[in-house]
């Protein structure tokens, strides 16, 4: 049984993210203790291999959640700013989807878990590309992060590279596959189904994999009305705007999440309140790809479950939550003034928020006795930190990814001091920068 005592800290605990100054004891993968003055001399002697980490003046906080990534397109980052999400995909990102192969893959996926767990988060929702799945899972399991990965669905499209065109039963067995390989594991690294968006999926496909995710307690994810011009072509084939149609098919409750939803309306607002749709907020990559500003007050509003994601780096160009958590609360600032989404809301939304989502909000997204110890210490000493008020604040609105210092997932300390534990940071900048020329040279882009 390994343990950890995080000894001096303040600690964000509990529900309500109450700054309090106490110690944690984690024991094997569960924070088993919260108080002040835990003994280390004592536990010292119980287990001579206890990790103890001095946290004094800094603040541990419950791991930062990221509800919607796409792992194979860090890979592509850079190679296709400035253009609109229709062109962007079918000019660039799916070209490049298309040539990866298992290394490619592999690459991109461990660049993006040590990006992510640099910068703070300790879990991931994600969807993939259509072929290769296995290898993020994989990789993935080898970090020691915490995912739930899809494999991409694709059955229709125009514009689609041939590669990446599937015939419905090809695509709906393939992830049945995934599912049954690693869905039953121990939970830290799980799979679920991920069509693509409405305009690349038919509807049989989504109404089965609707009803398998039902029967099976299966999460599923997907886009919905991130852009006009997709709300368009899904209106003019199916009658309907995207949330609606989606509903139609079985893709609205608890067990769907919805990325960017930027132009739902009244009615579709009303609809993801109603049915416990999550949507997966992504600001960034909305403000580069010229989609829009999501309504989040609106939807929070109604009571709509709202969590935070920095989507792909070809579409943001980094995986930074506090970028992502500063934002979210910025711009609705922008839209409805200064006390619309307050720093405590932000944080919640790329916290708990996230553990709602993908239906974990018993294991992780808060420090309690009983959880899984997903947990960052943050250093706020630093000149744009300082002076400190109020630590919530300061975390969200002047923290960088760079002030994280400390990193453990599920009782693993992953990163300590800023270096990966698990992980060769060097040798993945290497390889991503050489799998990187061979895959465009294979894209032909």
């Amino acid at each position: 049984m390994s343990q950890v005592l995080i000894k001096n800290g303040k600690v964000i605990v509990g529900l309500n993210a109450q700054v309090e100054s106490v110690d944690l004891l984690v024991k094997d993968k569960i924070i088993v203790e919260i108080r002040p003055n835990i003994d280390a001399t004592s536990l010292k002697k119980q287990d001579k291999n206890l990790t103890i980490i001095d946290a004094s003046d800094k603040l541990v906080s419950p791991g930062f959640i990221q509800t919607h990534l796409h792992l194979c397109q860090t890979l592509f980052r850079g190679s296709a700013d400035d253009l609109e999400l229709l062109d962007w995909l079918r000019l660039r990102v799916w070209p490049m989807e298309a040539a990866h192969n298992p290394a490619s893959l592999a690459a991109s996926a461990q660049l993006s878990v040590a990006e992510l767990i640099k910068s703070g988060t300790t879990s991931a929702l994600t969807m993939e590309t259509v072929h290769h799945t296995e290898t993020v899972l994989e990789t993935v399991e080898r970090t020691g992060f915490r995912a739930t990965i899809g494999k991409c669905m694709m059955d229709k499209g125009h514009g689609v590279p041939a590669r990446l065109s599937e015939n419905t039963t090809d695509s709906l067995n393939a992830s049945l596959d995934l599912l049954k390989s690693w869905h039953s594991n121990s939970g830290r690294v799980r799979c679920c189904f991920a069509p693509r968006f409405a305009i690349s999926c038919t509807q049989g496909l989504l109404e089965t994999i609707s009803k398998i995710a039902q029967e099976n307690n299966i999460l599923i994810h997907t886009h919905a009305s991130e852009n006009r011009r997709e709300i368009e072509v899904v209106e003019s084939e199916t009658g309907l705007r995207n949330v609606e149609y989606l509903q139609k098919v079985g893709l609205a409750g608890k067990n769907i999440a919805l990325a960017h939803c930027v132009h739902v309306n009244e009615r579709e607002q009303q609809i993801l309140a109603e049915t416990g749709t999550h949507v997966l907020h992504c600001p960034s990559s909305n403000l580069k790809l010229g989609s829009g500003i999501a309504p989040i007050t609106e939807m929070l509003e109604r009571g709509v479950s709202v969590s935070i994601g920095a989507d792909g780096a070809p579409c943001n160009n980094n995986l930074d939550i506090f970028k992502e958590m500063r934002l979210s609360a910025l711009l609705q600032k922008m839209r409805y003034g200064s006390t619309a989404l307050p720093a405590k809301k932000a944080f919640y939304l790329a916290t708990l928020a996230g553990a709602k989502a993908l239906g974990l909000e018993k294991e992780i997204g808060s420090i309690e006795v009983g959880k899984h110890a997903d947990i960052i210490i943050v250093n706020l000493n630093n000149l744009h930190c300082t002076p400190t008020p109020d630590l919530l604040s300061t975390l969200v609105y002047s923290a960088n990814a760079s002030d994280v210092e400390t990193v453990i997932i599920d009782g693993q300390v992953v990163m300590h001091n800023r270096e990966l534990k698990t992980m060769d940071e060097k040798e993945i900048i290497a390889t991503a920068r050489k799998e990187y020329y061979q895959l465009v040279s294979r894209a032909g882009i």
